[in-house]
Parts: C-alpha cells; sequence; structure tokens
C-alpha cells in the first residue's frame, strides 16, 4: 500500500474534523467567549502542519479490528489537542527553550509566554471536554463505561504516570550521566506512552477483543519507543530545514537519548529491531492491519 497517501488521507479527515470540532473562528463570530489572543495561540499551534500520527494511529487500529464510521474521530481528535499542548509546553524557556516548530516560531514566541502556557492548558481541557461530550452522547446507547474507560486510559498516559512524568524524569536527567533503565523509563512515558493509548483508543472503541488488545498493546509499545529514538536519531543527524527546527540541541543540553548512551548505529538497530518486532505482534490480524505495519516501517524512513 501507499503509506504516504494513507497518512496524507486520514491527516486531512483530522484536519477537517478538527475544524469541525473546535469553535469557529473568532474573525467570522464576533470575539468569541474566550479571548481572541488565545484562540489565535491555539489556532497557530493546532494547525501549524503536524503529522497527526497520534489520531491516525488510532484511527488505524480502530480499522484494524473492524471498526466502521467516525465515531472515532472526536478521540483522535483529543489525542492531537494533547500532543499539540504538550508540543507548546516543550518548546517554553523553561522547558526545552526553542524558537521553531514545524519550520514556525514556536506559540510563545508569537503570542507571549503567558499565553503559550495558558494555550496548552486550553487544548489539555478541551480535549477531555471533546471525549466527555461523546461520552454522553453514547450512554443512550450502552456504550458509556467502554467510553469513560478509554478517557481513564488517556488522562492516566497523559498525566504523572505517562508523559509528564517522563518530561519530568527528562528534564531532571538533562546533564547527568543516566543509566538505560532510565532512559528507558523516560522515552517509554514522555513520547510512547500517549503513541500506546492511541492505539488502545482505537482498539477498545472498534471492538478488539481482550486477545488482540494485547497483541496491538505490544505493537504500540514497539512503535511508541521506536518513535522516539528516531527523534533522538534526526536531531543529530536530521536536515534542519526539514524538520522544522534547528538540530543538535540533544547535545548542546545533554540531554538523555539513546544516541548519546548507546551510539548512533546501536540506536538504528534497536529502532529497527523494535519496528520488526511491532510488525510480528500483530501478525495474526488480516488485511486491514496493513496500515499499521506500513506505519510502523515508516517510523524507520520518515525525515522530519
Amino acid at each position: 500500500m501507499d503509506i504516504k497517501r494513507y497518512i496524507k488521507d486520514k491527516k486531512e479527515m483530522v484536519d477537517s474534523a478538527l475544524e469541525r470540532y473546535f469553535p469557529n473562528r473568532p474573525e467570522s463570530k464576533g470575539k468569541g467567549p474566550f479571548p481572541t489572543s488565545l484562540y489565535k495561540a491555539i489556532q497557530y499551534s493546532l494547525f501549524a502542519g503536524g503529522k497527526r500520527i497520534r489520531p491516525i494511529l488510532s484511527m488505524a487500529s480502530f480499522e484494524a479490528v473492524g471498526g466502521k464510521g467516525e465515531g472515532i474521530l472526536p478521540f483522535a481528535c483529543a489525542l492531537e489537542m494533547i500532543h499539540t499542548y504538550s508540543l507548546i509546553h516543550d518548546d517554553l524557556p523553561a522547558m526545552d527553550n526553542d524558537d521553531y516548530r514545524r519550520g514556525k516560531p514556536t506559540c510563545h514566541k508569537v503570542f507571549g509566554e503567558g499565553v503559550g502556557i495558558l494555550a496548552g492548558d486550553a487544548l489539555l481541557t478541551e480535549a477531555f471536554q471533546l471525549m466527555t461530550h461523546q461520552a454522553i452522547q453514547e450512554l443512550p446507547k450502552h456504550r458509556g463505561g467502554l467510553v469513560l474507560h478509554v478517557i481513564h486510559e488517556v488522562a492516566q498516559a497523559a498525566g504523572m504516570l505517562g508523559m509528564v512524568g517522563g518530561q519530568v524524569l527528562d528534564i531532571e536527567s538533562e546533564g547527568k550521566e543516566v543509566d538505560f533503565p532510565t532512559l528507558q523509563y523516560i522515552h517509554t512515558h514522555k513520547t510512547g506512552a500517549l503513541i500506546l493509548v492511541s492505539v488502545r483508543l482505537g482498539a477498545r472503541l472498534g471492538g478488539a477483543s481482550e486477545e488482540v488488545l494485547k497483541a496491538l498493546a505490544r505493537y504500540g509499545e514497539g512503535v511508541g519507543l521506536a518513535f522516539q529514538i528516531a527523534d533522538d536519531i534526526l536531531n543529530i543527524e536530521g536536515n534542519a530545514t526539514q524538520l522544522g527546527k534547528k538540530t543538535g540541541s540533544d547535545l548542546s543540553r545533554r540531554k538523555a537519548t539513546y544516541p548519546t548512551l548507546l551510539g548512533i548505529e546501536e540506536s538504528k538497530r534497536r529502532a529497527k529491531e523494535l519496528v520488526e518486532m511491532s510488525v510480528y505482534t500483530i501478525r495474526s490480524l488480516g488485511a486491514e492491519a496493513e496500515p499499521l505495519r506500513e506505519i510502523a516501517r515508516f517510523v524507520l524512513s520518515r525525515e522530519n
């Protein structure tokens, strides 16, 4: 299959859904119920050209287990909102202090640090508002318990036991010698947790059996870790123009990364091994899971 075409088509679906789920632009509806500066900061970051890998993984997982229709889209969009909030905060002076993201000045550079922080806060909150709105809609259909369970998983993956916890350890490890278990923890939580829950979310909403869910969870764990290792490598070997942000920042900040601890070649070998393992774990799934297999391979070949 043409995975680049698949990703492009799904990205367009997510972008269109985000336009629908997000409030109308204030310039077309007066000032709106919130400060225009906040809205513009959110719009600037949410539609800055991201690949939408997390929502696409949720959609691919949903379809792989037989899910039909667009019921997955609110949850897919919520995942992208959470991811975007994390990027806004990650770029702040108190964190990575980055000036560019996706080839554009970072949110705080355009709108100021205070609005940047609040834009991230708002996106995180809106993500849960969107998912709980869907839960309310689903309750009459006797799926409320499932939807609430999914929301609980997302909250755990995004919070102190997931992404936020991993990010804290990442900050605390800068400039220090870290062992491999610490590095593994940072990567599986800072990046891997949200990728894993994207796969699990789609599978659960698509009606996966417990056996299939376990296989897809192993797939998600492997892809999530491989994705972060690939990011580590791109930060050293990538083209800054293609990446849309400066390279070499991990080395200058002495961040805990796979290349720093294991070297470039060993990091590439481990990423390849993780992708092969991920693809193997879903071998029992049919042709409907082919996009998941190709997305895993795409992780190794991407240039941004």
